[in-house]
């Protein structure tokens, strides 16, 4: 397991941004997992502008393999009175493999006010649940999940509660984005136990609060796609807090290769 805080302190900087590395234990398949890559960007994108304020969304490209050495820089493109918008580009031997727009917004006085929350209480995992940890050699075992197959009702839908098995010493906005593509693209549950390779594309997310907190590092992750054919699936996703407070809310394009 490889802390992201300890891959951010090893990196070397370069004009905009960065060269890291990416461990072996953060791949999945022969790219690194969507949530790294991002986490990656955000803190690019958080250091090339100054008193930036929240994190308000991320439109996200999965454009090819990422794995070992990276670059990872970011562009301003335009900073407003209310919001700026930052690009962020990782790119490896193979050539640019990642790109993000970062929206930062500061909150805004308004007469609307409508908060979502889940439909009835589902606490987190108590100390002694038989949590999920995943192997070494993969992203998962970066994580700690707990399945809630009962509650997930729908025929491509997964419900999980999920924490970074080492959180400390980075963003709270870079764990929740490190966090919120954790779980299987939903189409996975559609093909039993024949299974066929499946890669994201893209992932738009957008963030409900400016400041994102938990209890125990534990964060309440669902995806579900109500839609999957001819090789792709659109999937809706979200991230609550321990307490049920929505917390990021996404969509994802997923191709399926068979």
């Amino acid at each position: 397991m490889t802390p992201i805080r300890d891959i951010l302190a090893a990196a070397t900087p370069i004009a905009g941004g960065f060269r890291a590395e990416i461990p072996s234990d953060w791949l999945q398949g022969r790219t690194a997992y969507g949530g790294l890559s991002s986490a990656l960007a955000l803190h690019a994108a958080q250091g090339i502008e100054p008193d930036l304020p929240a994190l308000r969304s991320a439109q996200i490209s999965f454009i090819g393999p990422l794995a070992g050495a990276v670059s990872v820089t970011a562009t301003k493109l335009r900073r407003g009175r209310t919001a700026a918008f930052i690009q962020a580009d990782i790119v490896s031997e193979a050539g640019l493999g990642y790109r993000a727009m970062f929206v930062f917004m500061a909150e805004q006085p308004s007469r609307i006010e409508l908060k979502g929350g889940l439909a009835r209480p589902l606490p987190p995992p108590a100390p002694d649940a038989q949590l999920y940890t995943g192997p070494d050699d993969f992203f998962t075992g970066n994580f700690n999940f707990l399945d809630l197959k009962e509650e997930a009702k729908g025929e491509a839908e997964w419900l999980r509660w999920a924490r970074l098995r080492d959180s400390a010493g980075i963003d709270p906005m870079v764990e929740v984005l490190a966090l919120a593509d954790a779980l299987p693209p939903a189409a996975f549950k559609l093909f039993g136990k024949d299974f066929v390779p499946l890669s994201s594309l893209t992932w738009i997310v957008n963030l409900l609060t400016p400041t994102p907190a938990t209890t125990d590092g534990w964060w309440l992750l669902s995806a579900e796609s109500q839609h999957a054919v001819n090789g792709g699936s659109s999937q809706s996703m979200m991230l609550w807090n321990a307490d049920g407070v929505p917390v990021a809310q996404g969509m994802q394009s997923v191709a399926i290769f068979g």
